[in-house]
């Protein structure tokens, strides 16, 4: 079994609370004995959300510019350098506020072809207040980025929930459902939520461990813009009025986070452990499902010497050879909603096993 390293990303409009979660996770990691990492991106020159990260945790820089469309080239080789440098156990992206998580998820995912790592979620922290706000509008840059970050999202964490009262819970709660029906959600203040999570997105918590990512559904995504940022950030410090209700239903999304576990997922990375045969491989890759609308990989076949970078869209699939000037891995990346992991593993699976027969 190859050991891959588990990546998050951390998405939300800027000011949602992606740092809090982030160095609770941080904390979280290192007190059960492992090594986390983190690659984080800013608009600006300076990383000042970084000086809050422990200067033992290894972290990447990537500045000046979004990571989804300016820099995103260079996205891959941050991650590769970040886990050969440092050997991480897991690896969080904090994304810019602006990013479109969909181009962030491509960039990750190309990132997993060149070094054994492995996209297990994209959480979307997602500001009450602004989101409120921005819904009462129902228009504009921001709240349509807003709307992507919510709808790629494979866990939902609506942040600040104490700033706002139980029927605006309510409204935002009716309007995340409508653009991401299936992703767990916790409603937080401060984001506090059971980091235990993390065990179960990684799949070393035994008692989740068929626990998948939740499928997303969105629109076709569109390029990466820069809002206008003429909203207020909240002071982490204020004073927090008591919603009885929202407490009521800060639980019963932390229950349902808990027991939300399914076979869904969007993003599935597979290792294989030998060469497998071209042509089986063509006719597994023209059967696949409508839902699965991405692919590419860099693959070894038994039939012959030379090694082949894939990809596969819009139902066609396309083999280059290549020449890697070091090792590479032999590995497929699969991307699209509500597709089965556990048929496609299998398949998948079915093919080295063929091969191992014929061997």
């Amino acid at each position: 079994m190859i050991k891959t390293v588990p990546v998050h990303i951390l998405s939300g409009f800027l000011g949602s609370g992606k740092t809090t979660l982030l160095t609770q996770a941080l904390d979280y990691y290192r007190l059960s004995g492992k090594k986390p990492a983190v690659l984080m991106n800013e608009l600006g020159d300076v990383n000042l959300d970084g000086m809050l990260v422990d200067d033992e945790v290894p972290m990447t820089e990537m500045l000046s510019g979004c990571i989804c469309c300016t820099i995103r080239g260079d996205l891959g080789m941050e991650l590769r350098e970040l886990i050969r440098d440092h050997t991480p156990d897991v690896i969080f992206v904090e994304c810019t506020g602006a990013a479109n998580p969909i181009e962030i998820l491509d960039g990750v995912t190309d990132a997993s072809l060149l070094t054994e790592m492995e996209l297990k979620s994209l959480i979307t922290v997602v500001d009450a207040a602004q989101l409120l706000e921005r819904h009462s509008k129902g228009h504009g840059k921001t709240y349509k980025l807003m709307q992507d970050q919510i709808r790629c999202a494979s866990e939902l964490i609506l942040n600040k929930t104490d700033l706002i009262s139980s029927a605006d819970f309510l409204t935002l709660e009716q309007a995340i459902r409508e653009w991401n029906p299936t992703a767990p959600m916790t409603a937080t203040i401060r984001c506090q939520v059971d980091l235990g999570m993390f065990d179960r997105l990684d799949g070393t918590d035994e008692k989740m461990a068929a626990a998948t990512p939740a499928p997303i559904e969105h629109d076709n995504h569109t390029s990466c813009s820069e809002p206008s940022h003429d909203h207020n950030h909240h002071d982490e410090s204020c004073s927090h009025t008591a919603h009885t209700h929202i407490d009521e239903q800060v639980h019963e999304h932390e229950e349902h986070a808990h027991h939300h576990s399914h076979d869904h997922v969007m993003v599935y990375t597979h290792y294989f452990q030998q060469s497998i045969d071209s042509e089986q491989f063509e006719n597994l890759v023209s059967k696949l499902p409508a839902e699965i609308y991405r692919a590419k990989g860099i693959l070894r076949f038994s039939d012959t010497s030379s090694l082949f970078l894939f990809q596969y869209a819009y139902r066609e699939m396309d083999f280059v050879k290549i020449t890697p000037k070091e090792e590479v891995p032999s590995v497929a990346v699969f991307i699209g909603e509500h597709f089965s992991k556990t048929k496609l593993a299998a398949d998948l699976a079915a093919l080295e096993n063929i091969a191992t027969t014929e061997s």
